[in-house]
């Protein structure tokens, strides 16, 4: 059973996420949090020490949620290729499109947001985007050996190129809810990646 403390705790997260999605890190106040949270300074603080402590692990729980909707059972898929094509499409349907974040990509929201104001937290940001490319290069290193996809190919540009096609789409999506971005994104980076097949 969960006790008060973590609960606590977790309703701070979860409600500063939810601010910080929407109004960013620096609009966010602390009055904002608490009247959120509806704890007292003493309470929150508590918790946390600091705003910037309660951003890193509204982070982590970003990344769990995010992680939870896009790498489900991904185990199970041996073709790596299709593996990839699975993850376009969660990240654009079922994180993006379902508007798991009330302000949109809390990733890309933040990362823009940090760039040049806060160089701890904007390097926290980027080493998150750098982990998930060099898994995804690696799944294409590994349709390469596998002989899936053609020989020759530079895996880190097709990485950049997919990943800077989808923050682009999230950036768009999120300022005009068009949901014919994501679908369209989903649908040329699937053909793009045909396209690499042998």
């Amino acid at each position: 059973m969960e006790k008060k403390g973590d609960r606590t705790r977790r309703n701070i997260v979860e409600q500063s996420l939810q601010l910080f999605s929407v109004k960013g890190y620096f609009n966010t106040s602390i009055n904002d949090i608490l009247a959120a949270t509806g704890l007292t300074k003493g309470g929150l603080y508590g918790h946390f020490r600091s705003k910037e402590a309660i951003w890193y692990a509204v982070y982590e729980e970003a990344v769990s949620i995010w992680r939870q909707l896009v790498f489900r059972d991904l185990r199970q898929i041996t073709d790596p290729l299709a593996r990839i094509e699975v993850v376009i499409d969660r990240i654009m349907r079922d994180y993006l499109a379902a508007n798991v974040f009330d302000g949109g990509c809390f990733f890309l929201n933040m990362l823009v947001e940090l760039s040049g104001q806060s160089v701890s937290m904007s390097r926290h940001m980027l080493q998150g985007y750098v982990r998930f490319s060099r898994l995804m290069r690696d799944w294409l290193q590994e349709a390469g050996e596998k002989g899936i996809v053609k020989p020759g190919l530079h895996y880190r540009d097709i990485t950049s190129f997919i990943i800077i096609a989808l923050n682009g789409a999230s950036a768009i999506y999120t300022a005009s809810r068009d949901p014919d971005i994501w679908r369209q994104t989903t649908e040329q980076l699937k053909f793009y990646l045909q396209q690499l097949k042998k």
